[in-house]
């Protein structure tokens, strides 16, 4: 991060009440005052983990790859979406049954599984689209593809029907489309990965890490600079534009990187963010974020955040929960969703994008949420 970024951007330390391991139904976490601000305090309590193995087969197509999900107050159930490039089958998303209480998570069960179409109405042809997140908006679903920098192909954010049918699209910002010699722009599998909708329509889109012209990818020693578009979610025209930054790398082995993976709006400024991290020979770390957009400056006019010198304040951010922190061994957390159980439990759920691997799976977790951030 460079010296022109605040303070501001610096993390507040956990600071959580925990009463029991993490593998017990009950145990509680309590933040309780996110950058110091005690009306956004926040306090979970673990209700388990759901698992379905890779290789599972619904409606003759393998099922994985869960990179958004969020709840649906109509039916009760959930709607997810998977990241196959319709190559394993059409793209697509699920509705979903999460069977969860007070007592703890017993089961996910997919209820359905809907095609989504492109503009013409037809199916997505093989690599063309790459779906990673998934919101129910006032006029339909809100769906978006992370695009392919090595093909050029845009980060998109559309509008479907309950039936995956077409219903409109929202205008992409300048400088986010992929570019050639990768001066500005995307990077690959770096893009549009998140996305939450305000309770007054607005909708946020975040890239996972700096476009190419804002900086460089997180290392082990700085974090990243990533942008979130804040939208006119009837319009879909663009209103601002946030800087999030993204933490360091926190582990060292081999392979290894960091991102934003999911966003998810708890009032029309705070936001809840997963940064999911990966080391080989180590496995993933996943941290829960708050974040605050008061204060943060809209950047939207700016062109290249690592040239620019006007003073700029990143959004607030503090850690929430580490997921391994309090004994858990998350798989590769991109799906976040408020919900209620049948009980009347208000939930957080988390999914996992499995990648079709055979070494990784589809797991699920359950919180209560004890308290949340007051208005």
């Amino acid at each position: 991060m460079t010296k022109r970024f605040l303070a501001a951007a610096a993390l507040a330390l956990l600071s959580s009440t925990v009463s029991a391991s993490a593998t017990d139904i009950g145990a509680t976490f309590a933040t309780a005052c996110p950058f110091g601000d005690c009306a956004a305090g926040i306090s979970l309590s673990y209700l388990g983990e759901f698992v379905i193995p890779t290789g599972h087969i619904e409606n003759g197509v393998e099922f994985g790859g869960i990179s958004g999900l969020d709840f649906d107050v109509a039916t009760g159930h959930y709607i997810a979406i998977s990241d196959d490039r319709s190559e394993r089958g059409p793209a697509r998303f699920y509705e979903l049954n999460v069977d969860v209480d007070a007592s703890g998570l017993k089961r996910v069960s997919v209820v359905k599984q809907v095609t989504l179409k492109d503009k013409n109405g037809e199916l997505f042809v093989a690599r063309t689209v790459d779906p990673e997140s998934i919101r129910l908006g006032k006029d339909g679903i809100y769906w978006g593809s992370e695009g392919d920098g090595k093909a050029l192909l845009a980060p998109f954010i559309r509008v479907a029907s309950p039936d995956g049918s077409f219903v409109r699209e929202f205008k992409l910002p300048e400088g986010f489309a992929p570019t050639a010699d990768k001066s500005t722009g995307i990077r690959d599998n770096l893009a549009f990965e998140d996305l939450a909708v305000a309770p007054s329509g607005d909708v946020f889109v975040g890239v996972e890490a700096a476009l190419y012209q804002d900086g460089p990818n997180p290392s082990l020693t700085s974090g990243s600079l990533s942008r979130i578009v804040r939208y006119d979610g009837a319009t879909g025209a663009p209103k601002a534009e946030y800087v999030y930054p993204v933490s360091p790398i926190p582990k060292a082995d081999g392979g290894n990187d960091n991102g934003m993976s999911e966003m998810l709006a708890l009032d029309d400024h705070r936001l809840l963010a997963v940064e999911r991290s990966y080391a080989q020979g180590f496995g993933n770390s996943i941290e829960i974020m708050m974040m605050d957009l008061t204060d943060a400056t809209d950047v939207s006019a700016i062109a290249s955040l690592a040239k620019n010198d006007q003073r700029v304040v990143p959004v607030r951010k503090s850690q929430v929960l580490d997921l391994r922190a309090i004994g858990l061994v998350p798989d590769n957390i991109e799906a976040m969703s408020l919900g209620k159980a049948k009980d009347g439990t208000d939930l957080l759920i988390l999914g996992s994008d499995n990648n079709f691997s055979t070494s990784q799976k589809t797991q699920f977790y359950a919180f209560k949420v004890v308290s949340r951030p007051q208005q």
